[in-house]
């Protein structure tokens, strides 16, 4: 596949652990790898590859003084800093949402039929995780570039894969970045931070 999800199910292993210290590094790194699939839609993304890439640079960079998400984002709160935009917390959360999208946009294309449209599985994913934090500007950029995007077929085509083996990797990546996402927000709330922030 375009993309090996060996670096999400790491990560899946870890929140599901007893101790769920997410290593910052290693987040870093998985992230890094899956910013390829923004560049195979990067048509339509192509401000939220450019941000995605920008702050996993970051999170590379912070890891070499921090040793784990968590304490990124304690270190942020006694600071007073995570609620400001620019706050790596902040960051966190824009991160996490692009992985959410990446979800969704699997879970649709796990289940729908090979000949429905990637446009309205795409245009889903983001009206449902990515727009409601986007101003109008930036909606308008997106929807613009949808009528860019490749069909199904050339997708598969992309990143070399069958209908058949893209769901069984597809699922992997589901199951494994549902887990992660959900450990970060209740670990976001435990902190009284709000996961809403844009």
């Amino acid at each position: 596949m375009y993309y090996s999800f060996d670096h999400e199910r790491e990560l899946e292993s870890i929140v599901n652990s007893p101790s769920p210290g997410v290593p910052l590094k290693q987040f870093s790194d998985a992230c890094s790898h899956f910013s390829n699939l923004f560049g195979v839609l990067e048509i339509a993304f192509k401000y939220v590859k450019i941000n995605f890439v920008r702050q996993v640079d970051e999170f590379a960079k912070a890891s070499s003084t921090t040793s784990t998400l968590q304490a990124m984002v304690e270190k942020d709160i006694e600071a007073g800093q995570a609620k400001k935009y620019e706050s790596l917390t902040r960051k966190l959360l824009r991160l996490k949402r692009a992985l959410e999208m990446a979800r969704v946009l699997f879970e649709e294309i796990i289940a729908t039929q090979p000949d429905s449209s990637l446009k309205d599985a795409v245009f889903k994913a983001y009206s449902q995780v990515l727009a409601p934090h986007h101003g109008h500007a930036l909606q308008e950029s997106a929807s613009s570039g949808f009528v860019f995007l490749p069909s199904r077929a050339e997708l598969l085509l992309m990143i070399n894969e069958t209908e058949e083996t893209a769901k069984v990797h597809m699922q992997s990546y589901v199951t494994a970045s549902k887990s992660v996402t959900e450990y970060l927000d209740k670990f976001y709330q435990s902190k009284n931070l709000d996961i809403d922030f844009p």
